[in-house]
């Protein structure tokens, strides 16, 4: 337990465990207060995030870089896929499908942009790995694709059989995108590893955790943020006609700025540290689980959870934004160098699309 004992105490992040219980007793006296549970709710899945991150790395290093590296692309986005879960169980496949789009607009422009910027401030020019950036952003693109077509096909065919033929769709588009990212996986961390050299995900300078520590503390908060998360898609609608955020923009930017604080943490100090092929590899890496593997799980798992099934028909807003991204990607990752400013530029596309989000709600289902 030292080792935990001591990552709370030196990690100021992890202080807000503390609103853990303050939650739980919330809920329990106020069950109706809604705005403040909601609030409540957002400051334990951070805390919560950060330390099933921690967990994982400590497991992916005593497994070996291969093993390691695909425990770390199943789980480093474990709280999005709990939090989508949950949603999906509750029928709410609007804030489950703008999360999704969220986390990957979200990565992609506000997490490396501001890895970019972080980076830059403190270092002149700096150099990444071009190749792992590259492979990324391609796979990013093929994903927007596979979702694209769901979404055109909807507008061009009305045929009453419609439904029937976008269930059928998405489950074929899921099986492709999950196969395709196994075989990314492959090509990445075995048959070409040696192009991407630079990818390691460890921390150094951490005290090592014993397995079961690591372990146990995996299976804790994995159980602590699923009852958090669901106390957050309980309050998430009546919080957000409070605070007059509609559900594209609380799944878009909410969720993703929430779920992806821990991985952020990381991101933006190896952007500081001058390791920035940690950062791009976070950022880029997440964006492309997430539109891969974690979003055609969710279409597979809305057969045995959810009250009908999901497909991988976006509204078409969702898909510009995600489209957008991932050629912001491929255009400012083609040169394996960045600077401040093009962190700058990258953080305001970013931004564009949150102040659109937040004036003019578009009307999903």
């Amino acid at each position: 337990m030292k080792p935990l004992i001591s990552e709370i105490q030196h990690n100021r992040l992890l202080w807000l465990l503390a609103a853990v219980p303050i939650l739980f007793i919330a809920l329990a006296v106020k069950p109706d207060a809604h705005t403040l549970l909601f609030v409540l709710s957002i400051l334990c899945i951070v805390p919560l995030a950060a330390l099933l991150s921690r967990a994982t790395e400590a497991v992916a290093a005593k497994t070996g870089d291969a093993v390691g590296g695909l425990l770390n692309a199943t789980l480093g986005n474990l709280t999005e896929l709990i939090i989508a879960l949950t949603a999906l169980r509750a029928g709410q496949y609007a804030l489950v499908k703008a999360s999704i789009a969220g986390v990957i607009v979200t990565n992609t422009l506000f997490m490396l942009g501001a890895c970019f910027l972080l980076g830059g401030l403190k270092h002149h020019v700096q150099d990444y790995n071009r190749a792992n950036a590259r492979l990324q952003a391609g796979l990013l693109f093929l994903a927007t694709i596979a979702l694209l077509i769901p979404s055109v096909l909807a507008e061009v065919d009305g045929a009453p059989a419609q439904k029937t033929f976008m269930q059928t769709l998405s489950l074929g588009l899921a099986v492709l995108l999950i196969v395709s990212y196994a075989l990314g996986l492959v090509f990445s961390l075995k048959t070409h590893s040696d192009f991407f050299g630079g990818q390691s995900h460890g921390h150094g300078d951490e005290t090592p955790w014993p397995m079961g520590l690591a372990l146990g503390t995996l299976a804790v908060v994995t159980v602590l943020v699923a009852l958090t998360s669901e106390v957050f898609v309980e309050t998430v609608q009546h919080a957000g006609e409070v605070m007059g955020m509609g559900p594209a923009f609380i799944g878009f930017i909410v969720v993703a700025l929430v779920g992806g604080a821990a991985e952020m943490a990381s991101a933006f100090s190896g952007a500081r540290k001058n390791r920035l092929d940690l950062s791009v590899s976070i950022a880029l890496g997440s964006a492309s689980q997430i539109a891969l593997f974690v979003a055609p799980m969710l279409v597979f798992l809305s057969y045995l959870i959810g009250p009908a099934p999901m497909t991988l028909q976006f509204w078409p807003g969702a898909i510009a934004m995600m489209l957008i991204a991932t050629m912001t990607a491929c255009l400012v990752t083609n040169s394996g160098k960045s600077a401040w400013f093009v962190g700058v530029l990258v953080i305001n596309v970013y931004l564009i699309f949150a102040t659109t989000l937040y004036l003019l709600p578009p009307q999903i289902k």
